[in-house]
């Protein structure tokens, strides 16, 4: 199963995250940080490389992030001021944020740049672009009720092409005999990571579930045990006289 298959049957499951309002601000809020980081990198890549053309393709690229993440800050920030203007408790915090199924476009991955080679880092790029460019396409499909939002993603997608394009034409370039070497193992590299933040999120959860049990299980046990312990101590050696200090001294003699 390919992971554009795989979102594609989640794809009622995105609805139903990017439906509630709240959600979708604080998820675009996201998106803008993991795009701004994104730019970050590629502005650190177009200051490593040696390669000219690469230079002026890392720099656009990294321009288009910096877009994207003030079209995606923007946006989630109107959409929390509405909810604001709409009444006191509708700009509250979501209980469910789902930021696993929603990831970003590589803030996840956790890039590296200054140990990247230049084949190495297109391949990465190349697939991590193409991964944004599936998942936003589904948030364009999923946003019939916010038609600027979609209209946004509609706007980064053309972006998301370019990069694909792009990337891929120059891995060949520089690395003509092991591209595709290079796009499996980076392919292997993001499922592994994947799979870690699977794990993690599942981890929490199973977490979560055990202090539970133990808070409303294992704890009145406890509780109720210390107290029948406390029950059958002895009060002590030694009790005070409640008479007054006088007669106490008199009693002496």
């Amino acid at each position: 199963m390919t992971p554009a298959t795989f979102d594609q049957i989640l794809r009622p499951l995105h609805r139903w995250v990017w439906r509630d309002a709240n959600r979708r601000a604080r998820k675009l809020l996201a998106f803008a940080e993991t795009e701004a980081d994104g730019g970050r990198d590629l502005s650190r890549a177009a200051e490593l490389t040696r390669d000219a053309l690469l230079r002026r393709l890392y720099l656009r690229h990294a321009l288009d992030e910096r877009r994207h993440a003030e079209l995606f800050r923007q946006r989630g920030r109107a959409i929390l001021h509405q909810l604001a203007a709409n009444g006191p408790g509708a700009a509250g915090a979501s209980g469910f944020q789902a930021n696993w199924l929603a990831p970003g476009e590589r803030g996840l991955d956790d890039l590296r740049v200054d140990k990247e080679t230049e084949d190495s880092l297109l391949a990465f790029l190349h697939l991590s672009e193409k991964a944004a460019a599936g998942r936003f396409a589904i948030y364009h499909q999923v946003l019939a009720v916010d038609p600027e939002t979609r209209d946004i993603f509609s706007d980064i997608l053309r972006d998301e092409a370019f990069h694909m394009n792009y990337t891929y034409t120059q891995l060949t370039r520089v690395a003509p005999a092991k591209h595709r070497r290079r796009l499996w193992w980076a392919r292997l590299s993001r499922l592994w990571k994947g799979y870690l933040r699977i794990a993690s999120a599942i981890a929490g959860v199973l977490g979560g579930l055990l202090l539970l049990v133990q808070y409303f299980l294992v704890l009145p046990w406890f509780a109720l045990l210390a107290r029948r312990a406390a029950r059958r101590e002895p009060q002590g050696w030694f009790q005070p006289s409640r008479r007054p200090p006088q007669e106490a001294l008199k009693s002496q003699y």
